[in-house]
C-alpha cells in the first residue's frame, strides 16, 4: 500500500450497487426510452453527512454526465437517468464526505438548542470560500458575497439566517470538493435495444406451404400473398425458418422416416447442397431479389422478417468440403453426426468449436449474420444455441450489435435454466420459455413470479410460443378449441413477447404423430403442408381482437408490475398488468380446464391495481364488450370452456363528479 495515496480520507463505502448482473460481469438490459433506477449503499465512518452522484454516459462517449442520488433510509441512495439512444451505457456511483453539508447540518442543530456559533460561522465561511474556488464564473461572485456575510463580526443573528439559507446551500452543493470521493471499482454496463425486444408478436410459417395450389412447392412470391392475412391478424414479426439449399445425403422422409421418398422436400434446418450454404437460398423459393421483396412488402406493412439461423451441416454442405477441420472426425475418419441418443440425425453434421482453426471458424459465421443483416434482415431466431459454445456467442453477438445496435437475437434454447439463461446475459435480446408446458396455476405462476420477481428479470426476456413445428404439446392435443382459446390469451396477456407457429395454430391441428409425441403427425417440417387459411372453423377473429388488446393497452407491451391475485377455484388463474401510473390496468382470468365450467371468488389485490379499498371500479370485458361494476377485493368469476374461457377486463376508474351521474374512466 502507498501512504501517499492518503487512503485514509477516502472515507465512503459504495457497496451493493444495483442493477447488477454476476458483480457486473454482464450488461443489464433495458429498452430505448426507459429510465435507468440505480440504488446503492454508501455510508462513511462517524457522523459525516454524505453526499452522491450516478454517474452515466453512452459507451463511446468520454465525459460522464452526472445525477444527484437522494437518500431512501438506511444508507441506501437511489438516482436515475434516461437512455435515448440503442447501444451501450456505462454506468457507477461515487460518493464523499459532504463538509459543507455535514456543517450546515450541525449548525441547525446548535442554533436549536442556542448555542454560541461564532466560530462555526466562521468555518462556514471556510467552506464557501473553497467551494467558490471551484464553481463556475457566474455563481463565484455569489460564493464571496455569502462568506463576507458569515464573516461579519456585528449582528450573529443576521449572520446565521443568511448560514442557513437555503438556496445558497444548494449554490455550495453544486461545487463539493470531491478531491476524497470513493468511486464504485467497477464501470456497469447496459445493453439498450430498441422496442421490438420488449413488445413483439410472432408469425411463424413456412414459405414452401405457402402456394394456392395443393403439392406445389411454395416461394417467396406466394408467402408475399400471406403478408395482408398476417397483418389482419396483428402480427408484427414473420418468422421463416431456414431457406437455404436442403441436403440429399441422409435426407428424411415424411414424419422423419430415414429413408426419403425421391419427391420428399426434407427438413429446411438440413442446411447445404450443391447449390450452396448459408449465403444461399433453395433455388425453389426464388431468387435475392424475391427474398429482399419480401422483407421490403412486410415493411410497408408494419412487419419485420426474422430469419431462422442454425449452424449445422448437411453432409453435402460446402462447408464440410472447404472446411472438414471445422467438424469432429471419427477414428474410422468419417464426420460425427449430431446424436443425442438413442436418438441419430445422420443429416445433419454439427460444428465442432474445439477445432483448432476456431477463429476463422468464429469469423465465417459471424459473416452469415452480416451476409443477411446486409440483406435488411434485423431480427435473427437462432436454432438451438445452448449447443454452441458461449464465448462465440458473447464475442459475435457484441461484435454485430457494435456494428448496428437494431439487430435483435431470439433463442431457440428448451435447456436447463442456467444455460438458458447464460444466453441471454451473453447478448441474447429474447428466449424461449417453459411456458410452453406450464398448465397448472402453481406451474405458471411460480415460473412467472420467479421471472418478474427476481434478478434474472434485469437480462432475460421471455418469449411465449404455445406451440412451435417441434413441439405440439400434450393440453392442445387434448382439449380440443378451448384448449387454443385458453393458451393463445395466457401467452399473449402474461407475455409481451409472444408467438404461435402457424396455421397450425389458429386451424387447432392437434394430431400427434404417435401417442406419447409431442411431434405432429405430417410434419410440416418434412413436407409441404397446403392449408385453407381462411377456413370457418379458424381462430382467426379470436387472435385479431386478443392482439388489437395488446397494441391498444400499454399494460400489456411490459412483463413490469405482473401481479398474480387469488383464487377460490384452482382452476381458475388471475392475474393483472399494470402502467407504472395505473392509467392503464389490465385484469385478466382463465380458465385451465379445457373441458369444464369453472367459477369462483377473486381476491383481487387492490394496491397492484391502483385502486382504493372503498371505491367501485368498472371491468370492461374486452373480448365480449361487456361491462360490470366491481367494489372491493372480493368478485366472483364463471368461464365456460365452450364460449369464453377466458376474459381480459380494463379496469376503469369511478370519477366523482358535481352533477347528478358519475362515470368511469
Amino acid at each position: 500500500m502507498n501512504p501517499s495515496a492518503n487512503l485514509s480520507a477516502h472515507r465512503v463505502v459504495v457497496e451493493s450497487v444495483q442493477p447488477e448482473v454476476d458483480g457486473g460481469r454482464f450488461p443489464v438490459k433495458r429498452i430505448v426510452g426507459d429510465i435507468v433506477s440505480v440504488e446503492a449503499d454508501l455510508f462513511t465512518d462517524g457522523h459525516d453527512q454524505i453526499a452522491c452522484r450516478l454517474l452515466y454516459r453512452r459507451a463511446e462517449d468520454s465525459a460522464w454526465q452526472e445525477v444527484v442520488m437522494s437518500s431512501i433510509g438506511n444508507d441506501r441512495w437511489r438516482g436515475e437517468f434516461p437512455v435515448l439512444q440503442t447501444g451501450e451505457y456505462r454506468f457507477t456511483v461515487e460518493g464523499w464526505v459532504d463538509h459543507f453539508l455535514t456543517w450546515r447540518y450541525d449548525l441547525v442543530k446548535r442554533l436549536q438548542a442556542r448555542q454560541d456559533v461564532g466560530v462555526e460561522l466562521l468555518i462556514g465561511a471556510q467552506l464557501a470560500e473553497s467551494a467558490e474556488q471551484r464553481a463556475l464564473p457566474e455563481d463565484g461572485p455569489r460564493l464571496r458575497v455569502y462568506a463576507n456575510e458569515l464573516r461579519k463580526t456585528d449582528d450573529v443573528e443576521h449572520r446565521s439566517a443568511v448560514a442557513v439559507d437555503g438556496e445558497i446551500a444548494l449554490t455550495v452543493h453544486r461545487y463539493p470538493d470531491r478531491r476524497y470521493s470513493t468511486r464504485y471499482e467497477k464501470e456497469l454496463a447496459i445493453t439498450v435495444d430498441r422496442e421490438k425486444a420488449r413488445f413483439s408478436t410472432w408469425y411463424e410459417v413456412f414459405p414452401r406451404s405457402c402456394a394456392d395450389e395443393p403439392g406445389r412447392h411454395g416461394t417467396f412470391r406466394d408467402c408475399e400473398t400471406w403478408l395482408p392475412y398476417i397483418d389482419s391478424m396483428g402480427f408484427d414479426v414473420l418468422y421463416l425458418p431456414p431457406i437455404h439449399p436442403i441436403g440429399a445425403t441422409y435426407r428424411k422422409g415424411k414424419n422423419n422416416a430415414v429413408a426419403a421418398a425421391p419427391d420428399d422436400v426434407g427438413s429446411p434446418w438440413a442446411i447445404g447442397s450443391e447449390e450452396g450454404g448459408h449465403k444461399s437460398i433453395h433455388p425453389a423459393l426464388g431468387t435475392f431479389a424475391d427474398f429482399e421483396r419480401l422483407v421490403q412488402s412486410a415493411a410497408k406493412l408494419g412487419i419485420e422478417v426474422a430469419l431462422d439461423i442454425a449452424i449445422q451441416c448437411t453432409p453435402d454442405h460446402p462447408y464440410v468440403r472447404d472446411h472438414p477441420e471445422w467438424f469432429r472426425h471419427r477414428p474410422d475418419g468419417t464426420i460425427q453426426y449430431a446424436e443425442n441418443p438413442p436418438k441419430k440425425y445422420q443429416d445433419i453434421y454439427p460444428i465442432d468449436f474445439e477445432t483448432p482453426d476456431w477463429q476463422a471458424l468464429w469469423e465465417e459465421l459471424k459473416s452469415i449474420f452480416e451476409f443477411w443483416i446486409d440483406r435488411g434482415v434485423k431480427i435473427f431466431r437462432v436454432d438451438n444455441p445452448h449447443t454452441k459454445a458461449f464465448p462465440f456467442w458473447e464475442w459475435v453477438i457484441l461484435e454485430l450489435k457494435q456494428k448496428d445496435p437494431e439487430v435483435l437475437f431470439l433463442a431457440e434454447a428448451f435447456t436447463r435454466p442456467k444455460v438458458m439463461h447464460r444466453l441471454a446475459k451473453v447478448g441474447f435480446s429474447q428466449s424461449y420459455t417453459y411456458f410452453t408446458w406450464r398448465n397448472t396455476k402453481s406451474e405458471i405462476t411460480e415460473y412467472f413470479e420467479e421471472m418478474e420477481r427476481s434478478k434474472v428479470r434485469e437480462f432475460f426476456r421471455p418469449n411465449l410460443w404455445p406451440n412451435t413445428p417441434d413441439i405440439l404439446p400434450e393440453f392442445l392435443q387434448m382439449g380440443g378449441r378451448p384448449a387454443f382459446l385458453i393458451r393463445l390469451t395466457l401467452a399473449a396477456t402474461l407475455g409481451s413477447n409472444y408467438g404461435i407457429y402457424g396455421p397450425a395454430f389458429e386451424l387447432c391441428e392437434s394430431a400427434p404423430r404417435n401417442l406419447g409425441s409431442e411431434e405432429y403427425l405430417d410434419s410440416e417440417k418434412y413436407q409441404i403442408r397446403n392449408r385453407d387459411r381462411e377456413d370457418t372453423s379458424s381462430l382467426k377473429q379470436f387472435i385479431v381482437r386478443v392482439n388489437r388488446i395488446r397494441r391498444e393497452n400499454p399494460a400489456l407491451q411490459s412483463d413490469e408490475r405482473l401481479t398474480f391475485h387469488e383464487t377460490s377455484n384452482p382452476m381458475l388463474l388471475c392475474y393483472s398488468k399494470a402502467t407504472r401510473d395505473h392509467s392503464n390496468v389490465i385484469l385478466v382470468a382463465v380458465n385451465l380446464d379445457s373441458a369444464h365450467t369453472h367459477s369462483g371468488w377473486v381476491t383481487l389485490d387492490l394496491e397492484a391495481l391502483g385502486i382504493a379499498g372503498n371505491d367501485s371500479f368498472q371491468v370492461h370485458d374486452l373480448i365480449t364488450d361487456s361491462r360490470f361494476v366491481w367494489k372491493g377485493s372480493k368478485n366472483y368469476v364463471e368461464l365456460a370452456p365452450g364460449s369464453s374461457p377466458s376474459c381480459i377486463l380494463r379496469l376503469r376508474r369511478r370519477i366523482h363528479t358535481e352533477k347528478e351521474f358519475d362515470y368511469y374512466l
